[in-house]
């Protein structure tokens, strides 16, 4: 098996200067405790519900390789609130595949979401939304994913690369388990530009500046059977969740 491309880690100072300048940044496990103030041990006792998500029936590729959960909630000066369940909706021109949809997922379990670790990672990527765009309400979406490869292969980004129509987007890698590929890349959204790598330690974390870069994972491969990557994608949008337009 190749070697694999390590992310370029930054220390957690130098976060803020890094989104401004490249419109994206990589930390380590270790600055993700930092910045949230959530110890890696308490990061890791949310994995195991990760092994109990629900299929995406959404999938116009025809895969059964994802499965996902889903919850928003409003953050505003460092208070958090649960929403009502909602269905995630992006408009074509951030998601070609499936753009335009009403997507109801089921929600994240309530052991989770009423864990500590849980509201310590939503408020710390918060606080990293500020700093980039300056303090204001937050509209956040959680999405926990697991692409498997039960059919060979498993697609984290079928869309391919692309925006999410927010603010901040934050990608933490959960578990990666006996696979190949899943390469993480990030390119310029105006430009040539572009960053390449594998993130393959639990709580590797990438924030990326929506507005300035698109952004992708390729597909995954089974090195035996069974095989998966689990991922924790936060998207911060000021202006409200995105809905299809009224009539």
């Amino acid at each position: 098996m190749s070697e694999l491309l390590s992310p370029p880690f930054i220390v957690q100072a130098e976060l803020p200067a890094a989104l401004r300048g490249q419109g994206y940044a990589a930390i380590d496990p270790t600055a993700l405790a930092e910045l949230t103030g959530a110890p890696l041990r308490d990061l890791q006792g949310l994995r195991a519900s990760w092994g109990r998500l629900v299929t995406d029936a959404y999938l116009r590729d025809g895969g059964r390789y994802r499965r996902r959960r889903h919850s928003c909630y409003v953050l505003n000066a460092e208070v958090l609130e649960p929403c009502a369940r909602r269905a995630h909706w992006q408009p074509l021109e951030y998601n070609a595949l499936h753009g335009g949809l009403e997507r109801w997922f089921e929600p994240v379990e309530n052991e989770v979401a009423n864990s500590r670790a849980w509201h310590q990672i939503l408020l710390g990527l918060g606080r990293v939304a500020s700093q980039l765009r300056g303090p204001q309400t937050w509209f956040v979406e959680a999405h926990q994913f697991r692409i498997d490869t039960l059919d060979g292969i498993g697609r984290p980004t079928p869309e391919g690369a692309h925006r999410d129509g927010v603010d901040l987007v934050a990608v933490l890698l959960v578990e990666r388990h006996l696979v190949k590929g899943g390469e993480t890349r990030v390119f310029d959204a105006r430009g040539r530009t572009g960053q390449r790598f594998t993130m393959s330690q639990p709580w590797t974390t990438l924030l990326l500046d929506d507005a300035r870069v698109i952004h992708e994972s390729t597909p995954i491969q089974p090195l035996a059977p069974g095989g998966y990557r689990d991922t924790l994608v936060l998207t911060y949008r000021s202006k409200g969740f995105q809905g299809p337009p009224s009539t």
